[in-house]
């Protein structure tokens, strides 16, 4: 049985976690958990997998969740998210939070000796020359959950990385990819949020809008598989049924393919190196797919995608300034305070404003990351 500490347990990534914890009992025990402020949901998810130590928070909720659940160890805000991350029981850390407040606990966690499923983009966004080195360095394996990531790590098994040619992401385009840019201008929160293809959580799905999402993928999978940027295609694939490919110098190319279903790479991440049977879900049939369709990503439609892959080229403090300006400019969009097109042109003006660091060490990251937030929320008062 797998020891589990799941951070982000209420988000999207987390419940789906759950899903599979439950419907493997024999194969999981969820140790230590950490959530937000959904605070009836978090009742539910200790009555039902009975945690040991749970992080909410805010300090009021964490003392009222206690008095209610003695049993359990509680804690909340940053210290505890990293003592879900390290405690002592936990073999594997899923990091399922949203936004770079996941960083400093996958790095405790790594120190801690802990396997690493990261579900947070932005741990290696804003900091992979200090995440990868640090894993290198204590012999942790960080698992690919994202279902493109987890598409070129099981397309890359058994295989020698000199030997690639390229890798293939694959975009589904969003929710608004059949409109022109003039179409852009009118759209609606509401309109943002229906993704065609997948459940997600509203950040990502307006990530995936941008295609900004795709383009922070880039950037990870550059730090996970330790292949240059000019080797990192994306292309547009609506049906998202190949999740990722990999070309190999001998023409050969090499394809995951899969339902629309984060619980499989979950799974995947959760059990490797084994395979465990799938217990939700419809198994994937071609036949009635039909056809698979792909076309180029166009980087002047989506400009995000081209901001992600000058600033991984760049490197240095520059992921770390696209990153937090994203998280702010799409927290805007959703609170209302700007337009849909708004996003990118103050990701853009961020990137622009900021002189890049190389090799900044975490403090810096942090100061970059601090700094970039202020200047983003001046530009949109």
């Amino acid at each position: 049985m797998k020891l589990i500490s799941l951070l982000g347990a209420t988000g999207s990534i987390g419940t789906q976690t759950l899903d599979i914890i439950r419907k493997n009992p024999e194969q999981y025990k969820l140790v230590a958990m950490t959530t937000g402020k959904n605070i009836e949901l978090t009742r539910k998810i200790i009555v039902e997998f009975a945690p040991q130590f749970v992080s909410v928070q805010e300090q009021a909720d964490c003392a009222l969740l206690q008095s209610e659940f003695p049993r359990v160890s509680f804690a909340y805000g940053t210290e505890g998210l990293i003592e879900a991350a390290v405690h002592h029981k936990v073999q594997i850390v899923l990091n399922a939070v949203m936004g770079s407040v996941g960083l400093e606990p996958t790095l405790m966690a790594i120190e801690a000796g802990k396997t690493i499923a990261l579900a947070n983009k932005e741990t290696l966004v804003t900091a992979g020359h200090i995440v990868m080195e640090a894993a290198q360095r204590k012999q942790v394996s960080i698992l690919p959950v994202d279902s493109e990531h987890s598409a070129i790590f099981q397309c890359l098994n058994g295989e020698k990385t000199r030997n690639v040619s390229r890798l293939i992401l694959t975009a589904s385009g969003g929710s608004f990819r059949d409109l022109t840019r003039k179409e852009l201008e009118k759209v609606t929160l509401q309109q943002a949020l229906a993704h065609p293809n997948w459940s997600m959580g509203s950040k990502i799905t307006i990530d995936s809008a941008t295609m900004m999402n795709k383009g922070l993928e880039v950037i990870e999978a550059y730090w996970l598989f330790g292949i240059a940027y000019e080797q990192i295609n994306v292309v547009l694939h609506r049906e998202s049924i190949i999740h990722s490919m990999v070309e190999y110098h001998d023409s050969s190319v090499i394809a995951q393919l899969g339902s629309p279903d984060m619980r499989v790479p979950i799974q995947y991440a959760l059990s490797y190196p084994e395979r465990l049977p799938f217990q939700s879900g419809e198994p994937l049939d071609l036949v009635k797919i039909g056809k698979l369709q792909f076309e180029e990503m166009d980087t002047d439609r989506f400009p995000c995608l081209r901001f992600a892959y000058e600033a991984g080229n760049l490197g240095g403090s520059m992921p770390t300034v696209l990153n937090a300006a994203n998280e702010v400019a799409v927290n805007q969009f959703l609170n209302g305070k700007i337009s849909f097109l708004m996003i990118e042109k103050l990701i853009e003006k961020a990137l622009t404003h900021h002189q890049n660091i190389k090799h900044p060490d975490l403090a810096t990251i942090r100061e970059v990351d601090s700094e970039t937030r202020n200047y983003v929320h001046s530009l949109s008062l």
